[in-house]
């Protein structure tokens, strides 16, 4: 009998200290961590503007003195779109033109045009430059509209998701897809980012409060950030029947008495 109690009793401290390891903490769950009360400011890194690659979407929009004449670079489908003042990037990329794999840029009129490493300023100007001889006075707008990112991992709402703003920092990704779980390392979250033709894999520490002046701040389209979990879920804790275990062991005990 006494044989038994000892098994109980540790059954039951084991349960115990299972539960208190699984328990995530707040300093699990918090985001730039710092120390001290005082407020500080931190200086944003200097972003690179976007260049242009292959299989781009580019939303062009020509406008003249001469409006008849400009009429042949602008289809219905996007004179509705700028008559509502808002490019959504899925409906956008029906009525935008795509860079070819060698990075040129077929427009009507004008031809081939080369963009690939250029930026959107300086397309902006090769194209108003093809424009001189054809339209009076032309103006250009130029807009990316195949923007974006993939959040993978312990996240609420994880999936492929398009942006249009010009600038979306790492925070604005994860807010997008409901923001981490109780679940997630946010001292591991990993971004996956294609540059110069190399895959970078760089782990970012969003609890430093100084991934707000790091280059890594800003999310650059078709970056994939992935939220690696604590390893505290691999115990499985999340999905441990609590309810169930406890009352077993109130069942056990009971019947220990009864017995007893």
């Amino acid at each position: 009998m006494k044989r038994h109690r000892i098994l109980l009793y540790n059954y039951v401290l084991g349960l115990i200290l299972i539960h208190l390891t699984s328990c995530v903490t707040q300093k699990n769950v918090e985001i730039l961590q710092d120390d001290e009360s005082v407020s500080k400011s931190y200086t944003e890194t200097n972003i690179e503007d976007y260049h242009i690659k292959p299989f781009d979407e580019l939303y062009i929009e020509i406008s003249s003195l001469d409006e008849a004449a400009a009429t042949v670079f602008t289809s219905s489908a996007s004179q509705q779109f700028s008559s509502q003042g808002s490019i959504q990037p899925y409906g956008a990329s029906l009525v935008s033109y795509t860079v070819d794999k060698t990075g040129q840029l077929l427009l009507p009129l004008i031809g081939q045009i080369q963009v690939k490493d250029k930026t959107i300023p300086q397309a902006i100007e090769i194209i108003k430059d093809s424009l001189y001889n054809i339209l009076n006075q032309p103006i250009v707008k130029m807009k990316l509209v195949n923007r974006f990112v993939s959040v993978l991992g312990e996240v609420r709402n994880p999936g492929h998701f398009a942006y249009s703003q010009e600038k979306l920092t790492i925070f604005d990704a994860l807010g997008i897809a409901g923001d981490i779980n109780e679940y997630g390392n946010r001292r591991e979250v990993l971004l996956a980012r294609n540059e110069n033709g190399k895959n970078a894999r760089i782990i970012l520490d969003l609890t430093n409060p100084d991934i707000l002046s790091s280059k890594y701040y800003i999310i650059k389209p078709n970056d994939l950030v992935y939220v690696k979990p604590l390893r505290k879920k691999f115990w499985g804790m999340r999905e441990f029947p609590f309810a169930i275990t406890l009352s077993a062991i109130s069942t056990a005990i009971l019947l220990y008495n009864v017995v007893k």
